[in-house]
């Protein structure tokens, strides 16, 4: 009997070799865009301001008003109005102590605007802590330091009443102005961190 058809299969050919994938290049660095700068500059000038205002205050508090409670009455007027006459005379001192407000409301206006809705909310709850520093400021502590400075020729006194109103309302006021710019300055600080890690 003779063999059927052969069922040989021949082999596949094997096919050109497959190429290496190339190297995939390494990703370029993240440039921060013109506005997210700005942004970072201007917070960074605010809590430094606000900083500035804070350490003031606070030297008040444990130095300055002590220091003159600790003396008699004429040596309390004559150096408060010093101290007084030579702060409103400095330029310096006007514009860091508005300055602060107008940076960190900008700061939030441009925090809100580039999406970093959480920064600018810290910033805003800053910029609120110390628009009220502002506002005891002008309404308590100015009015007392213009009636020290009206009080005519202290050698002339009679009614130091004033100096009592300092001891109480002028470093109870000023103790509020520096926890509040503490709150301020803390609060910047959380905006300057929060804005490193979203613009990495």
């Amino acid at each position: 009997m003779s063999a059927g058809p052969s069922s040989f299969v021949p082999p596949a050919q094997p096919g050109p070799p497959t190429p290496p994938a190339s190297p995939t290049p390494p990703a370029s660095p993240t440039v921060p865009a013109p506005g997210t700068r700005l942004a970072g500059a201007v917070l960074t000038v605010s809590a430094v301001l606000v900083g500035l205002m804070a350490g003031l205050f606070f030297a008040f508090d444990v130095s300055v008003m002590p220091g003159l409670a600790a003396g008699d009455e004429r040596t309390y007027v004559t150096a408060m109005r010093a101290f007084n006459q030579a702060i409103d005379g400095n330029p310096l001192f006007g514009t860091v102590f508005l300055l602060a407000l107008v940076t960190a409301a900008l700061s939030a206006v441009l925090e809100f605007r580039g999406g970093r809705r959480a920064v600018a909310l810290w910033v805003g709850a800053a910029a609120a802590a110390y628009l009220v520093v502002l506002m005891i400021t002008f309404t308590v502590n100015i009015p007392l330091n213009n009636e020290l400075a009206g009080g005519g020729d202290v050698s002339g006194m009679k009614d130091f009443g004033i100096v009592e109103r300092f001891r109480t309302t002028w470093v109870t006021t000023n103790i509020m102005r520096t926890l509040l710019c503490t709150t301020a300055l803390a609060a910047l600080a959380r905006a300057l961190l929060l804005h490193g890690r979203t613009t990495r």
